[in-house]
């Protein structure tokens, strides 16, 4: 069973991709922002991070860029809400520092699942 960890510092937000990936089949870890998603990757490393841009303590950017120096082949997904001033551009930089697929919330349920079968597929 694929492992996947789940990074968002709104819990509802997290929750609903939790229950969503474990319908789904795979083990799911979370984590409240980005410093915990980094100290649970090192004690356990997952298949796949989904992981919120806008976070406090460390931010999506800066756990993209540790978990590819980390793990080099790691498949991510940066996710961010479509409120903010310049958001696209921080997607953009998401992808820049190897995020492999940028979502921009509000997205579409079937997007995320496609996103994370894609990847969980290439990388098993």
């Amino acid at each position: 069973m694929a492992r996947i960890l789940v990074v968002d510092d709104d819990g509802a937000i997290r929750g609903a991709i939790r229950r969503l990936l474990i319908l789904e089949g795979y083990e799911v870890i979370e984590a409240i922002n980005g410093r915990e998603a980094i100290e649970i990757y090192r004690e356990q490393p997952t298949d796949l991070v989904i992981t919120d841009i806008w976070m406090p303590d460390k931010d999506g950017l800066e756990v993209i860029r540790e978990l590819r120096q980390i793990s080099p082949g790691l498949p991510m997904i940066a996710m961010s809400g479509g409120s903010r001033r310049g958001q696209l551009d921080f997607l953009h930089h998401a992808e820049a520092f190897g995020a492999c697929q940028v979502l921009q919330k509000p997205f579409k349920i079937e997007e995320l699942v496609q996103s994370v079968r894609k990847f969980i597929n290439e990388n098993a």
